[in-house]
């Protein structure tokens, strides 16, 4: 909860500097007008009693209250001080109506903001990450880091992407461009981000985007996905890519050992050894009712990551737990010894 809160409030921050800084212009206009009118009443200006220039905060104060129709000074005289005592409220209104009208407009109406909107919020996001493909993968990656309050820049090529709303809906600037084209990782503040994750659904673009992004910023971190495992492990070596995941490597471990009915809830890579995270139920009967945490992490070589036993949760579990019938737990394992896992406990692995 409070995790989004702040997500909240930072986003709505982040709105507000891009509105003054699109509406900036006006305001420069603004200031302009008061300062230099300012200084003209200062150095040129004389009080028609006395002959002496005002103090230069009272003509700043001045220039300011004649921007509303205030005159805070005797009309002058000189016909040059006249014509100013006219330009200072026209030009001075006129900025203050533009900079009014267009920041209400685009702060009541977000959704309307085009694609120079997505841009000018991405450039205010540094140490972020940017995420290029928003497709299903692309997605579910977006809210994942969102999770761990991370920064989000999205590049989506495709502008009927039906992610790209949701996207937008949960505050993550989408700008719809190639990130194949160097301007595109520009836009995205590449040369600010802390990591990319080139997440398109064609590989050798996932590589260009890769290397076009360590051109540009030698320190960030890539995570790339890729089809083929083999091609995963040369562009990892062979380009010094932080991590090369090929999803269909992932996937099919998971596979076979769902089709073993073995209960994979994730699979991820240390070094070339595959570890598969999964939740064993002690059935009726199980030759590990009343082994203890201990003796089940050292003689099946596992990790026991989280124990529930009837109550809440224990993501540290004791190595004296002992185990009961109907106990959930979390192990961190291979296939194979989550296979003699599922032995000992009564579990068929095959029909």
């Amino acid at each position: 909860m409070k995790r989004c809160l702040r997500r909240a409030v930072r986003a709505q921050l982040r709105d507000a500097r891009v509105l003054f800084h699109e509406f900036r212009n006006p305001m420069i206009v603004l200031f302009a007008v008061v300062i230099g009118g300012g200084l003209l009443f200062h150095f040129v200006y004389t009080f028609p009693d006395t002959g002496q220039h005002p103090p230069f905060n009272e003509a700043l104060h001045a220039a300011f209250m004649m921007v509303f129709l205030e005159t805070c000074l005797p009309f002058p005289e000189k016909w040059y001080l006249q014509i100013l005592f006219f330009v200072i409220p026209i030009i001075g209104l006129a900025a203050i109506g533009d900079g009014l009208i267009r920041f209400g407009v685009a702060l009541m109406d977000k959704r309307q903001r085009g694609q120079k909107w997505q841009v000018a919020m991405a450039s205010t996001y540094s140490n972020h990450v940017i995420l290029c493909g928003l497709g299903k993968v692309g997605f579910r990656v977006a809210m994942e880091l969102l999770k761990f309050g991370r920064d989000i820049v999205a590049l989506e090529a495709d502008p009927q992407c039906r992610f790209i709303e949701k996207a937008k809906s949960q505050g993550i600037p989408v700008l719809i461009a190639d990130a194949r084209r160097t301007a595109a990782l520009l836009e995205a503040g590449v040369q600010r981000a802390d990591a990319i994750i080139p997440c398109t659904d064609n590989e050798l673009a996932n590589v260009d985007i890769a290397l076009d992004a360590r051109e540009v910023n030698p320190d960030i971190k890539i995570v790339l996905r890729m089809f083929d495992p083999d091609l995963a492990r040369r562009v990892e070596k062979g380009f010094g890519i932080h991590t090369a995941f090929s999803t269909s490597a992932l996937a099919a471990p998971i596979f076979a050992a769902a089709a073993m009915r073995m209960d994979v809830k994730h699979s991820f890579y240390i070094g070339d050894q595959l570890v598969n995270l999964s939740e064993v139920v002690i059935r009726p009967g199980s030759q590990l009712i009343g082994w203890t945490v201990d003796k089940l992490e050292d003689d099946l070589d596992l990790s026991v990551l989280c124990l529930e036993d009837g109550g809440a949760p224990d993501l540290h579990p004791k190595g004296t737990e002992t185990l009961r019938e109907g106990a959930k737990v979390l192990i961190m394992a291979s296939l194979e010894t989550m296979r003699k896992v599922n032995e000992l406990n009564g579990s068929e692995t095959n029909r």
